[in-house]
């Protein structure tokens, strides 16, 4: 039923966002302080159906349903650091994204209060995450499960 509704909230959202295409380089330009989406009109709408055909592969379905749901079951330990590669950036798809040189990217929005709300500040989640998008930075190790010991301590008390 959850991943039920994940699914049928993030086409929801897809459909929205087509609905809207016209408007959203206005309102990214309001909501992000950038008006760069507005004054370069066509190129940011080339760039949001770029990035709305990348949503629909995936990344909104994971967000509803992982993000959102707040699965909880992730049996591993994650280790490593962003390198700015941009591959988590939806396979340097993400409108928002922003190259640097010729290896490095990073996130036009990073500093906004609200990308906090999004799938990109859960990254990466599990295993899937790094493989889906070839991270090259952040590996996955198991949980080594240790036996809890328990040593009673002894307490003393002293009466008068």
């Amino acid at each position: 039923m959850r991943m039920f509704l994940a699914r049928a909230s993030a086409a929801t959202f897809v459909i929205a966002m087509y609905a809207l295409l016209p408007l959203l380089p206005v309102l990214a330009s309001l909501v992000f302080v950038k008006w760069k989406y507005c004054t370069e009109y066509r190129k940011t709408l080339a760039k949001m159906l770029t990035h709305l055909a990348a949503l629909r592969k995936g990344p909104t379905v994971h967000f509803f349903h992982d993000v959102l749901g707040r699965v909880s079951a992730v049996p591993e330990t994650i280790h490593g650091e962003c390198i700015q590669c941009g591959n988590c950036c939806m396979n340097h798809q993400c409108m928002f994204l922003e190259q640097v040189d010729a290896k490095r990217f990073q996130c036009g929005i990073y500093h906004s209060p609200l990308r906090r709300l999004s799938n990109c500040s859960s990254f990466p989640l599990n295993r899937y995450d790094i493989e889906r998008y070839a991270c090259p930075s952040y590996f996955v190790t198991a949980q080594t499960h240790q036996p809890v010991q328990w040593v009673p301590r002894v307490i003393i008390e002293m009466r008068d």
